[in-house]
């Protein structure tokens, strides 16, 4: 049994390993750094998966359980992202460019995605995970996310969408309200100060923990164990700034995002998308014929960058899961599985407002220190504890 789960584990090792350098060596060599999103997407999947590390869970398991680590390993995570961002940021790799104070959009589209994410189980990146791992109501959370996102895009909810944003707040010099503005400290002074006290606190805290077992290997206890939350939001917050830099070469401003690489993915059927990859357009060698150019039906972009890291978070959960012991595909009952689509549509609904979801608007926006994304998680964290008092504990259990 042993030589099994070491043959398991060597083949998932070197698929991870492909994964990851084929497609970052590639985009080195020919300049389509679009292609390092499959990397950070897996790494992403992978690690969230090791730290369970839901946004949903993390802020209902504070009712449920009176369990508030998950919710500091994404605070972890937070204040990692900052640092890293602040380095880069100095280094003149990256410009930040934090999400204006769209006060109404952030409090409408938190409250309904907070809502979403306890019936769907997960917020976007939690049932993402959740799918690798085979969670069945996930995966019909995720039907249901890219409807309720498209609705705002798009369809019926576009005018109000419009409506929400129109609602802006900005600092005296015209900018976005951060942190920084509020304050007038240097964005790099504030992530120094957050992140020192996040590590005076921690070591405060710090209580003696059980030993790995003797003579197991490190690797192998990384490998076949989950991860504690703080741990993992080290090694996310590591992977965020990978992330930013990935982005940025690819054309993006904004550091790690999913929920419109769900869209994204969803919207690749139509015939009238555009893919964008970052690169730039070939330019033909002569100019056309002088006929009239035929007309063309408008194009949705979508971005390549986003849909890799979305698609490639699957697999990266299974990894994880599969070297866990963790990978199946459990029965749910009908009615939660009914009750997770229609979840999904809220999730959706509530992060096409917000233009955001956990990882995009709580993850690297707290990071890059906006105010409105404190909003949102504000608002998000209230209507999840709301819905998690009615649904789960009304109930008498967890449904996610």
């Amino acid at each position: 049994m042993t030589d099994e789960k070491t043959g398991v584990g060597l083949w998932l090792g070197l698929l991870s390993l492909v994964a990851v350098v084929v497609p970052t060596v590639v985009g080195w060599r020919t300049g389509a750094w679009y292609l390092t999103a499959i990397p950070v997407g897996f790494l992403f999947g992978f690690l969230l998966q090791k730290g369970d590390l839901c946004g949903s869970s993390a802020m209902s398991e504070v009712l449920l359980f009176r369990d508030a680590r998950k919710l500091a390993g994404l605070w972890v995570a937070i204040a990692v992202s900052m640092v890293g961002f602040a380095a880069i940021e100095r280094l003149g790799w990256v410009v930040l460019k934090p999400k204006p104070l769209l006060w109404a959009s952030w409090i409408v589209g938190g409250a309904i995605f907070g809502a979403g994410t306890v019936l769907a189980g997960g917020c976007i990146s939690g049932c993402l995970y959740k799918a690798g791992a085979g969670n069945l109501n996930s995966m019909a959370a995720l039907a249901g996310m890219p409807l309720g996102i498209a609705m705002v895009e798009h369809g019926a909810l576009s005018r109000t969408h419009l409506w929400l944003k129109s609602h802006v707040v900005k600092a005296a010099d015209g900018g976005p309200v951060t942190l920084s503005s509020l304050t007038g400290l240097p964005y790099w002074l504030l992530a120094l100060v957050l992140a020192g006290a996040t590590l005076a606190v921690a070591l405060w805290l710090r209580r003696t923990g059980t030993r790995p077992a003797a003579g197991e290997p490190v690797l192998g206890r990384l490998m076949r164990r989950s991860w504690p939350p703080w741990q993992a939001g080290i090694a996310i917050g590591v992977l965020a700034v990978a992330a930013f830099l990935s982005a940025v070469a690819s054309g993006r401003s904004y550091p790690l995002g999913v929920t419109h690489g769900v869209l994204h993915a969803y919207e690749l059927a139509s015939e009238t998308v555009k893919v964008e990859t970052g690169r730039p357009a070939a330019v033909p060698a002569s100019p056309p014929a002088t006929a009239a150019p035929a007309p063309v039906a408008p194009s949705r972009k979508v971005s390549a960058w986003l849909i890799l890291v979305v698609v490639a978070m699957v697999p990266g959960s299974w990894v994880a899961a599969r070297l866990s012991g963790q990978a199946k595909l459990l029965p749910k009952p009908p009615e939660q599985t009914v009750t997770a689509f229609f979840g999904g549509i809220l999730v959706g609904v509530g992060a096409g407002f917000a233009t955001g979801c956990v990882v995009g608007n709580i993850l690297s926006g707290w990071a890059l220190m906006s105010v409105g994304m404190i909003l949102f998680g504000g608002a998000t964290l209230l209507a999840n504890w709301a819905v998690t008092r009615v649904y789960l504990v009304g109930v008498g259990g967890s449904r996610s």
